[in-house]
């Protein structure tokens, strides 16, 4: 069993493009890629991605900032919702409200946004109150995988490539972001996350013999035309992060 999986796209419909022509090169199909939610958010090209996500119809779940767009008021989102919903359909809406929280998927991998039970708490990292973003302990990590069978377990969320193999063997992954390379945010301690590279990132996993290997992608694509246009759209964070990995 080999597929690719992809998460935290953020309206990046140029990173995605290129993510998909990546996982095409190494003969993965559309129906072996699994999407882990947060697709459109962001001041880049929500509608455009959009579109295209729901022509592939990949096996998706829905993140924090997914839900974002549907539960809240128009005139009472965040930045990066606001951003996004001004492009988006009723259709687009209807896609984003159809997608589950979580999902068990070929009966061998356990798909969710952050972590079982919400989507808004990083699985595998915690921040401490000086803001430094670290490997959360092994025992934190492995409570959150109470009841899960799976094998393997895949998360986003945090936008950080990673995995961990907990003591009985299962392991959890978290591909990286697709779109977004560096951001900050202020909950529960102010904090700024930065992969360090601006390419877009996925996984290949892949078991053979009842193990599961993976292989982290880091994806070149024109990062800087969507630098540009989050400078044009008012989002000098999200324009350094795009351009460079970091936040300036």
């Amino acid at each position: 069993m080999r597929f690719a999986a992809i998460a935290d796209i953020h309206g990046n419909c140029a990173a995605l493009e290129a993510v998909l022509a990546d996982i095409a090169a190494h003969g993965i199909a559309t129906d072996s890629i699994v999407n882990l939610g947060d697709c459109l958010s962001g001041p880049l090209e929500a509608g455009r991605t959009a579109d295209l996500l729901l022509s592939l119809d990949l096996v998706s779940v829905r993140g924090n900032h997914d839900r974002y767009l549907i539960e809240h008021e128009a005139g009472n989102m965040h930045a990066w919702e606001a951003d996004a919903f001004r492009q988006l359909t009723p259709a687009h809406l209807d896609w984003l409200r159809s997608l589950p929280f979580s999902r068990v998927w070929r009966d061998a991998v356990f798909l969710c946004h952050a972590v079982p039970k919400h989507d808004h708490t990083y699985w595998l990292e915690e921040v401490k109150p000086d803001g430094a973003v670290c490997l959360k302990p092994l025992v934190e990590i492995e409570r959150l995988a109470d009841g899960i069978s799976q094998s393997l377990i895949l998360c986003g969320h945090s936008h950080l490539p990673r995995a961990v193999r907990l003591p009985d063997g299962r392991l959890i992954v978290n591909p990286g972001s697709v779109g977004c390379p560096a951001y900050d945010d202020d909950t529960p301690y102010y904090r700024r996350v930065e992969a360090g590279s601006p390419m877009a990132s996925y996984a290949i996993c892949e078991r053979q013999s009842g193990v599961w290997s993976v292989t982290f992608r880091l994806v070149n694509y024109d990062h800087m035309s969507q630098s540009r246009l989050a400078a044009a759209n008012g989002r000098p964070a999200w324009e350094a992060g795009l351009a460079t990995g970091w936040l300036g």
